[in-house]
């Protein structure tokens, strides 16, 4: 699967129609789905000793963006991808509706303020981007106010980009016919339950403008520094295979190294 999610990434400005995205597809894969699981078992483990060494190293900063449709799969990526990895230098920020504090600030304070540190990877369960998707969708703002964040989205990210931090985005593609059976099922199965609101049902036939709204924050903020990721999310095996190998070979492609040792460690007997 080596560098077979490059037809994946979205280049700078490249169109996106959504529907021309097939979200059952994997290509990327000669095995089955047996053979996927056994497999992300392994990177897993890769994944593990790479997150020790960026966090030992303390040198560079890991910026992961998960954005999808309801019942897309966020919680699923983050559960199933970083599976082992030492919390200590990983963390997930989950924006939901902001607080009347963070409303008192501009849209990207609360953001700003769960960028990784160094050493650190973050995972943003949703993202920034809510404000150019819910607020664009329920018209919460303006067409003026919410075209205008694209830019200081961009200008944003290629600071944290130019202050050290690696940036992967990744957009979680299902279909509408995939999201009801997750719903269903979240509807049918007791344990699944808590996670059903009559809410979903609402954003659900906002799908056609939804999928407007990403198509646009897709096309607009796929930078060299920054890039997205278009996910095919029907298989959840498929997805996790993509996104752990992306990030296994950008953390690779750092040539991070451990720290040297303490002098004279060598001579070091413990009684």
């Amino acid at each position: 699967m080596k560098k077979a999610f490059e037809k994946y990434r979205l280049e700078p400005d490249q169109k996106v129609q959504l529907n021309d995205w097939d979200t059952l597809e994997t290509s990327a894969w000669d095995g089955g789905k047996k053979d996927a699981k056994l497999h992300l078992l392994e990177l897993n483990t890769q994944l593990e000793k790479l997150q020790e060494l960026l966090y030992a190293e303390r040198k560079q900063r890991i910026l992961i963006v998960l954005q999808a449709m309801d019942t897309g799969g966020k919680d699923g990526v983050i559960r199933s991808v970083f599976k082992g990895v030492n919390p200590s230098g990983v963390r997930v920020a989950s924006f939901k509706v902001p607080s009347a504090l963070e409303l008192d600030h501009d849209y990207l304070w609360r953001i700003h303020k769960q960028a990784p540190a160094k050493g650190e990877i973050v995972i943003f369960n949703r993202s920034h981007y809510e404000d150019v998707l819910v607020v664009r969708v329920h018209e919460l703002v303006s067409e003026k106010v919410w075209k205008k964040r694209f830019d200081h989205i961009n200008a944003f990210e290629k600071m944290l980009h130019d202050e050290g931090t690696v940036i992967l985005k990744f957009f979680l593609h299902i279909s509408k016919e995939e999201q009801k059976i997750r719903l269903q099922e979240r509807i049918d199965n007791p344990e699944k339950q808590w996670k059903f609101s009559s809410g979903d049902l609402k954003e659900r036939g906002l799908w056609d403008k939804y999928r407007d709204a990403y198509e646009d924050v897709l096309e607009k903020t796929s930078t060299k520094s920054a890039p997205w990721y278009i996910v095919p999310a029907d298989r959840n095996w498929y997805r996790n295979l993509i996104i752990s190998t992306v990030i296994i070979e950008t953390l690779e492609s750092l040539n991070m190294k451990y720290p040297a040792a303490e002098a004279g460690i060598e001579k070091v007997v413990i009684d």
